[in-house]
């Protein structure tokens, strides 16, 4: 050690010397003297704390969760309710489930890599299936599920934390092959509404069937059938056949009403024209039977009496005119008949026929 530092400490422990030689001696407070006589005890408390600390003998459940105690292992059949819950740590566990709809995601376009912690959604491969002539086809769906609360318990004990990979997965994906492959791929977009229906009842069948019912199946949707490209190509064909035969039936239907609409005109036309025909035969009937009428009445009009008139009304109109030609030649009608017939005896070209009038 140095010569100065060794001066230095032979200073300060002269000095401590004279001062207890003095009378000046340090005494600590009792409660220190105490503190020290209880050193054991607050070390030993100090430590309980820490290990308190580290092991965190409680947990809180949240709402949508349940917890499942174990005591040296074994599972407490009474599910724990949300709120905080204590144990013996090293001796009991508190396991915490979510009982909160969940959701698996069967596809083939999604990172199956990419986990989203509590979200409650997993992505799993699409279903491949063989359809009834042993072509590949690939089958996406969503299943909506949850794990009911009061048996959870149980469940674990029973599937364990993976429990939805022993339960809800092999259940789903067996259905699915088994009911997708009694058809051909052909079928399967026609048959769509009727093939989900198929699996959504046969799923639910098959997990109530699970002794104690440790699941609840809320949906099951069909989303995509993933056919061959082959089969696209066969089916679009089909539907472009369909189209054009019903566009040509569209084409003989429209053909058949225009043809019906020039018949029915072509008809009304003919009506018409019969009716007109009729009407002016009708007219010209009734004018004949006028006429006829007429001729009827006047010829029933006409007696000896009027004749005799007549001829007197003839005479007297031949008087007046020989009073003016004197030359003139009557030749009177057998029976004295009018009409009279007066030539002109000066002008023999010029003749004047007097009938009746």
């Amino acid at each position: 050690m140095p010569a100065d530092l060794n001066d230095y400490f032979n200073k300060n422990s002269k000095k401590r010397d004279d001062n207890n030689s003095s009378g000046n001696n340090f005494e600590p407070p009792q409660f220190f003297k105490d503190l020290g006589k209880r050193a054991g005890v607050i070390y030993l408390f100090i430590i309980i704390i820490g290990l308190l600390i580290i092991s965190k003998p409680f947990v809180v459940i949240n709402s949508g969760e349940v917890g499942i105690k174990a005591t040296a292992g074994k599972y407490d059949p009474k599910a724990l309710n949300p709120g905080l819950h204590f144990f013996i740590p090293f001796i009991q566990d508190i396991f915490v489930v979510d009982t909160r709809v969940r959701i698996i995601n069967y596809t083939n376009n999604e990172d199956l890599s990419i986990k989203v912690p509590n979200s409650g959604i997993k992505y799993k491969s699409a279903i491949s299936v063989l359809d009834a002539r042993g072509l590949p086809v690939s089958i996406e769906l969503t299943v909506q599920y949850k794990l009911k609360a009061q048996s959870a318990p149980q469940t674990i004990a029973t599937w364990g934390l993976s429990w939805e990979d022993k339960i809800v997965n092999p259940v789903v994906r067996d259905v699915t092959r088994n009911i997708v492959g009694k058809y051909t791929a052909e079928e399967l977009p026609v048959k769509r509404n009727e093939i989900a229906a198929q699996i959504t009842s046969s799923i639910k069948d098959r997990i109530d069937a699970q002794p104690g019912q440790p699941v609840e199946l809320l949906a099951v949707q069909l989303r995509k059938i993933v056919l061959p490209q082959k089969i696209k190509d066969q089916i679009l064909r089909v539907q472009i056949a369909k189209q054009q035969a019903e566009q040509a039936r569209y084409e003989v239907e429209k053909a058949k009403q225009t043809a019906q609409k020039n018949a029915a005109l072509a008809q009304g036309d003919a009506n018409a024209r019969k009716i007109r025909a009729q009407g002016q035969a009708d007219a010209v009937k009734i004018e004949a039977d006028a006429n006829a009428y007429a001729n009827e009445k006047l010829g029933k009009s006409v007696t000896p009496n009027l004749l005799k008139l007549r001829q007197l009304d003839v005479q007297g109109k031949f008087n007046e005119a020989l009073k003016v030609n004197k030359d003139a030649k009557i030749f009177l009608t057998p029976g004295g008949v009018v009409p009279n017939i007066w030539l002109d005896s000066k002008n023999k070209e010029r003749s004047i026929s007097v009938g009746n009038r």
